[in-house]
């Protein structure tokens, strides 16, 4: 892409900074004359979008690829390096094509056989029994797979099927030995049928919002959200499935690209190209990738019969394009393309604004991001000729409207997330409810928010922000759900936090962000209105030991003095939520520098804000810059598993000289004594781990406010070490953290954080 760039001549670059929407079909139109004329865009279309039989393979099915990998996982399989041969299994997966044969064998059913094999050996059963199942549907009369597959429901405690299992491999065997053998299986089983294991529950349905939300216009922001009625706090206000939705890169292998769930061992990839990979086959079918059946599994069981949602379609024919481009640009092929389906018309572009109602954020970008947009809808127009329909025009009006379309994505998609922690990571959900040890350093689980995808909500994206937000997101597989964190009068704006809200990063970094990222400036409550958070967040401690007050360098400063200067156009009551901040005292920390009846602030960057005392304030920068080095190495030390030793001394010790530079509610004093805690917990050194944890939660708590989500993950940190500790007072913060977990999840925030239901249990059995 940056060659493409080079090459756009100044005039046509000045065009495109000086261009508005209604620039754009003749702008694109001269863009696409120039881009035809070049070798090397043809070049690069030849490599994204070209046929599988001409490419080099990133994303075909390759069978001599498949038949080595399976060579290399049988030999792992008979070394015993089962985890290895897994991997190979699975890869081989992803390449075999579904009508090669291998020794008289479909291939694909072949891989299933012996991954299936492989996971009953790992004691995975439920795993293995898919795989069988997932063979037979493409060679049904395999007699190895009916075997294996009778032998797994064995171990299931599933006697009828395993019975019936064997009995149709026998009578399938060629074989005398084997029918012998399966014989033997038959009479084992009926000495022990009586063993059974119950069969996982379902999961809980999502719930229906019954609450009637209306759009409304706002001077400042445009469309926005209300109800007519109040809401109370935690009501469920909003479901909705995505219109479009897609996998980010660094998931690729880790998540399902349909659901975007984190996958099982026994993954299973597309038919038709070796790009994704999906939990299920509910959720391989659904994604709607072309499945093409051999002739002779013609008659079977194999065909889907599950409603499907064609997003990936179009990229499923070996290209390379969807693995290449940008995760926004392969979301905005994915609704061309189900605009077009929907519209049926497949010649031209639609008008995307119409359709989707999305607000474009185009000429508020820069001419850098403004030429990116041209040179990839241009791209992605010939990629979809060459993908999708060879009718679709290739033309100023249909790049143009992709154009407008990236830019809506911009501004309007929204990640999609997933609750990490390192207790997922070191147990599958099963074993943990089984084999959770809070005697271990892994019972301060880390709990962070990961971004796997990126989506397009058509009535979500009216929700207007705030970084003082009053909704909380959240997900279900793809759905996204909303729900009140607070209660909500009628009339009042629902307003949930695209960015960092208050008291995660101080206002100057939040209105960076938000500018560069959406566009715009941010006049939210929390934006425009003084409040103790953005002013200690990041703010050094007065000189004075009998001083609570708080110094601000020179950008915080600014950025203060700024705030209250509300334009004139924006209107207060747009602004108006039912709550106060939480645990404001302004006057504790900047007495003298705020005025009470300009509503505007004083501020001097080294000076303290209540008693006016200076600092060297470059000096005792360059001490916390030091001080932090010792955290860093600690960070590394656990980060390695080597033994923390010196630098936790070093630590502990550079923690009091924070302690006596930075303000008492600086966040990275919190920051400092949660590296610690995680330390202390990585030497099974429980104590002083609780004692660094309750420090961390208490500056958030003035930081965020006692209920924020944010504090509910420190408190699940909390509560396992106190567990770990025999200490009855995690009965107290466990109760805390359920309650908040309930208003920010609703009943699925079990499902979302299974320690959570592992904290309950132990709280009852602490009660008992």
């Amino acid at each position: 892409m940056e060659k493409l760039k080079c090459v756009v001549p100044d005039r046509l670059k000045r065009r495109v900074e000086e261009s508005h929407v209604d620039d754009l079909p003749s702008l694109s139109s001269s863009l696409l004359q120039l881009f035809l004329s070049l070798p090397q865009f043809h070049q690069l279309i030849s490599e994204l979008a070209a046929e599988p039989a001409t490419q080099a393979g990133l994303c075909g099915k390759n069978e001599g690829a498949a038949l080595d990998l399976k060579e290399k996982g049988n030999q792992c399989y008979s070394s015993g390096d089962h985890s290895q041969a897994l991997r190979c299994y699975s890869q081989a997966l992803r390449l075999a094509p579904i009508d090669a044969h291998h020794t008289g064998k479909n291939l694909v059913a072949t891989l299933y056989l012996n991954r299936a094999s492989l996971f009953h050996k790992m004691g995975l059963s439920m795993e293995s029994l898919r795989d069988c199942s997932r063979a037979l549907e493409i060679s049904p009369s395999y007699p190895k797979v009916w075997c294996r597959r009778g032998k797994v429901n064995a171990t299931l405690g599933n006697y009828e099927d395993s019975v019936h299992d064997l009995s149709v491999a026998k009578d399938m065997e060629p074989s005398i030995g084997g029918k012998k053998q399966i014989e033997r299986e038959l009479d084992m089983l009926a000495r022990h049928h009586e063993k059974k294991i119950p069969k996982p529950a379902s999961q809980k349905s999502v719930e229906i919002p019954e609450i009637k939300l209306q759009c409304v216009k706002t001077p400042d922001k445009g469309r926005g959200m209300v109800s007519q009625f109040d809401i109370p706090q935690a009501s469920l206000i909003h479901a909705e499935e995505p219109y479009a939705v897609v996998i980010l890169k660094h998931c690729r292998e880790t998540h399902c690209h349909y659901c975007l769930n984190e996958l099982p061992a026994d993954t299973i990839p597309c038919f038709s190209c070796s790009l994704p990979l999906y939990c299920s086959q509910h959720c391989q079918v659904r994604a709607g990738g072309p499945i093409h059946i051999p002739d002779t599994m013609v008659g079977s069981n194999f065909k889907p019969t599950l409603e499907c949602i064609p997003e990936h379609k179009h990229e499923c024919q070996g290209v390379h394009w969807p693995a290449i481009l940008p995760s926004d640009v392969v979301l905005a092929g994915r609704v061309v393309v189900k605009t077009m389906e929907q519209k049926g018309q497949f010649t031209d572009v639609p008008n995307l604004s119409e359709t989707l109602g999305l607000c474009e954020s185009y000429s508020k970008m820069s001419p850098e991001s403004k030429l990116e947009l041209h040179i990839y809808s241009i791209v992605l127009l010939f990629c979809l000729h060459h993908s999708f329909s060879s009718e679709l025009s290739i033309n100023g009006d249909s790049a143009s409207q992709i154009v407008i379309l990236l830019s809506q994505i911009r501004v309007n998609s929204i990640a999609v997330v997933r609750m990490k922690s390192n207790t997922n990571d070191s147990y599958d959900q099963q074993d943990w409810f089984q084999n959770f040890s809070f005697g271990e350093a892994e019972a301060a689980s880390s709990v962070e928010q990961v971004r796997v995808g990126q989506a397009l909500y058509k009535a979500a994206s009216l929700f207007n922000h705030s970084c003082l937000p009053n909704i909380h997101a959240y997900f279900i597989s793809r759905t996204l759900l909303l729900r009140t964190t607070e209660f909500v009068s009628g009339g009042c704006p629902l307003e949930l936090s695209y960015g960092p809200p208050v008291g995660q990063w101080d206002c100057k970094d939040r209105l960076r962000f938000l500018e560069e990222e959406y566009f715009f400036r941010c006049w939210c409550r929390g934006c425009s209105e003084v409040n103790e958070s953005d002013l200690v967040i990041s703010g050094f401690c007065c000189v004075n030991p009998n001083c609570s007050g708080v110094i601000l360098d020179n950008l915080v400063a600014n950025c203060e003095k700024q705030k209250p200067k509300v334009p004139e156009t924006i209107s207060n009551e747009s602004h108006l939520q039912v709550h106060e901040l939480k645990d404001i005292d302004i006057k504790k920390v900047a007495n003298i520098s705020l005025d009470q009846t300009q509503s505007s602030f004083h501020v001097g960057s080294g000076y303290c804000l209540k008693c006016g005392s200076y600092c060297n304030f470059a000096s005792r920068s360059k001490e916390v810059k030091k001080a932090w080095t010792d955290f860093r190495r600690l960070q590394d030390s656990i980060a390695s598993k080597d033994t923390c030793g010196t630098n936790l001394t070093d630590a502990l010790r550079s923690l009091g000289l924070l302690r006596s530079i930075l303000h008492a509610y600086n966040k990275g004093i919190a920051e400092a004594e949660d590296i610690l805690a995680k330390a202390f917990c990585f030497i099974g050194d429980f104590e002083p781990a609780r004692d660094h944890c309750k420090a961390s939660i208490e500056i958030l708590e003035k930081l965020y406010g006692p209920n924020h989500i944010a504090i509910g993950y420190e408190l699940a940190k909390l509560a396992s070490i106190q567990l770990a500790l025999g200490d009855c007072t995690a009965v107290y913060n466990i109760n805390r953290l359920s309650a908040m977990f309930s208003t920010y999840y609703g009943p699925q925030a079990g499902i979302i954080f299974p320690y959570l239901l592992v904290l309950e249990r132990e709280r009852s059995r602490i009660i008992q």
